[in-house]
């Protein structure tokens, strides 16, 4: 080998590196260049951000063009879907963030540099910003927190604590939250804009059809188990039928329906008692009349000698 021009590797360069996982510092990193990157792009057309920007539940930002081209005309369909996962049906499931744009720091970025009205600190990756429900308005994590009450600090809207939605947050915690809050206004019939969501009349009318439905179907059975009820209560120890009970009854078919249970309960017994089977286990001999020597069972077989024998 050699003297062709070449270099001969050594085994080092051969021999692959063992898999590893990626350092704390690694993985900040590469977390910080998504953030920037979401921050700045919109994730269905890879376009660059520009007001007007909507948001979904989650918290992700899109340019609302983008948002109308996929609603109207379908364009991008798949990968809106992809990147939506369906959580966009309509313009209600997305709310316009209001950013106040800095534009000392936009003139020299060529791009919107948003921030605080409150605090004045930049809104970018790295914060921890978020926008109100269901005004939009968007703060800093800090002027959340310090100032945070029932009204917009911007236009005084109201708003609940609920409604405060982080914008591209990656904790678990403000994940799950998101997705309670969403599930929960599902449950009510409203959307992410806290408006009412499409379809949800319709469902909730069906829903309503069907436990009418349901109750209607449940009267007989609740008639039928008053009536069984009422036919235990009725029924003497003796197994006659008790028409004091039966001709209290205020509803006459009701009242004559109970009276013909309770004979054909009491033929049904009278049927039973007049087996052969059944009358083979009872004595035929008249129980008035003494049985002699028999009586003491414990005797039986044996004779009492008399006082003379004694």
């Amino acid at each position: 080998m050699g003297n062709d021009g070449g270099s001969i590797p050594t085994r080092r360069e051969l021999v692959k590196e063992a898999a590893r996982n990626p350092t704390t510092a690694e993985l900040k990193e590469s977390q910080h260049e998504q953030q920037e990157h979401c921050w700045k792009t919109d994730p269905i057309s890879n376009q660059p951000l520009a007001q007007p920007v909507v948001s979904d539940s989650s918290g992700k930002l899109y340019n609302k063009d983008t948002i109308l081209e996929f609603l109207v005309d379908g364009s991008r369909k798949a990968d809106a879907e992809r990147v939506t996962q369906g959580a966009i049906k309509s313009l209600k499931d997305v709310v316009e963030v209001k950013f106040e744009v800095d534009p000392e720091a936009t003139a020299l970025a060529y791009h919107e540099v948003w921030r605080c009205p409150v605090t004045g600190d930049k809104l970018g990756p790295g914060s921890k910003a978020a926008y109100l429900v269901p005004c939009g308005h968007a703060f800093s994590g800090t002027a959340i927190k310090e100032v945070s009450g029932e009204k917009c600090l911007s236009c005084e809207t109201e708003y609940a604590s609920n409604d405060i939605i982080p914008i591209l947050s990656m904790a678990d915690t403000d994940v799950a939250r998101l997705l309670l809050r969403l599930k929960t206004l599902q449950e009510k019939g409203l959307s992410h804009s806290l408006k009412k969501a499409s379809g949800a009349s319709k469902k909730r009318k069906k829903r309503d059809e069907t436990v009418e439905a349901g109750d209607t179907a449940s009267k007989p059975v609740k008639a039928a188990k008053q009536n069984t009820t009422m036919l235990k209560t009725m029924s003497p120890a003796a197994g006659t039928p008790d028409l004091e009970s039966v001709t209290s009854i205020n509803n006459a078919s009701t009242a004559s329906l109970t009276a013909k249970v309770l004979e054909e309960q009491e033929r049904a017994k009278k049927r039973k008692m007049q087996n052969k089977n059944v009358q083979s286990l009872f004595s035929s001999r008249d129980q008035s009349k003494p049985i002699g020597k028999s009586s003491d069972f414990m005797t039986r077989g044996f004779s009492v000698p008399t006082e003379g024998k004694r």
